[in-house]
């Protein structure tokens, strides 16, 4: 059987271009680490990786969510923990106000109350992140206005707010309200009133009306507490899921590691392997083709 010179020559060719670019596919997974790095290097592992990459862009976004919760419920929970103390001296003043007391020391108590109510005022009117937190989900104007006298004092209070409640997505089946609840926010409101009507009552040097404002603080108070306990969970919640989403993000990196990582040590053994049949089949070719037909008729 005869075998054409160029069939030879072609085969020859093929093999050393075979070999050519075995070696650079592992000479590039030596360099960079990855098994994978075109989707003809592995088609179904491609696959696979599309979906594990799918699966961790939504983890990482499910991990700002929880952070920008967390945020939120940190910050609420302050203007909470401040309201709070107010609460805790405005009711101090309203069992002082409703005792047997000089004029002049209802007046003082008073002008604290005042004070005191200036900052509830500012503390309802807290923003973060340049959205007021106190205003349910309509963020963009103070939630509590107020109406003032001539000489400045604040005579009244309305909420502005709406009754809605952020909510953001922390996983793929949960969605957690953040912020202070609608109840929360109206009875915030509600509290600015009250300390309005126990600063008249002490102004007006009235015990019975003081008694009277002393008995609706207290259920503000109550209010405000039942708030920072829910903000509490909210938190533990908040924490909770982000130690599963670290759990969950560290299997997948190791899962779209073992798809697409090389073994370095087998890649090394076959890249010098390769190397070796590289070298041999072009000393092999060379010598091939230096045959002539002298060659074969000597």
């Amino acid at each position: 059987m005869r075998i054409a010179t160029s069939t030879v020559s072609d085969n020859v060719v093929r093999q050393i271009q075979r070999l050519g670019t075995q070696q650079s596919k592992l000479q590039s997974q030596v360099a960079s680490g990855q098994r994978v790095v075109n989707p003809s290097d592995d088609p179904a592992a491609v696959g696979r990786l599309i979906n594990l990459e799918s699966e961790r862009r939504s983890l990482m976004q499910f991990a700002r969510n929880s952070d920008r919760a967390m945020e939120v419920s940190q910050a609420t929970f302050s203007g909470l923990q401040q309201l709070k103390k107010i609460s805790d001296r405005i009711t101090e003043l309203s069992t002082l106000g409703s005792g047997t007391v000089s004029a002049e020391a209802r007046k003082a108590y008073a002008l604290e109350a005042d004070q005191l109510l200036e900052q509830s005022l500012q503390l309802g009117n807290t923003r973060f992140h340049n959205d007021f937190i106190f205003a349910g989900t309509a963020v963009d104007a103070q939630p509590f206005a107020v109406t003032r006298d001539a000489d400045g004092k604040i005579t009244s209070s309305s909420f502005n707010g709406n009754s809605e409640q952020a909510s953001i997505a922390v996983s793929e089946s949960s969605h957690l309200k953040t912020g202070a609840s609608p109840a929360t926010n109206q009875g915030i409101g509600e509290f600015i009133n009250r300390m309005i009507a126990l600063r008249d009552a002490l102004n007006n040097g009235a015990p019975g009306a003081v008694a009277a404002v002393h008995e609706t603080l207290l259920a503000s108070e109550d209010l405000l507490v039942d708030s920072l306990a829910e903000q509490g969970s909210v938190q533990m919640r908040i924490e909770v899921g982000q130690v599963q989403q670290q759990m969950r993000a560290e299997n997948l990196e190791r899962l779209i590691s073992s798809e697409a990582d090389t073994d370095l040590a087998s890649s090394i053994v076959a890249l010098n392997q390769t190397q070796v049949a590289y070298q041999a089949a072009l000393q092999s070719s060379a010598n091939i083709m230096r045959l002539s037909l002298l060659d074969y008729l000597r």
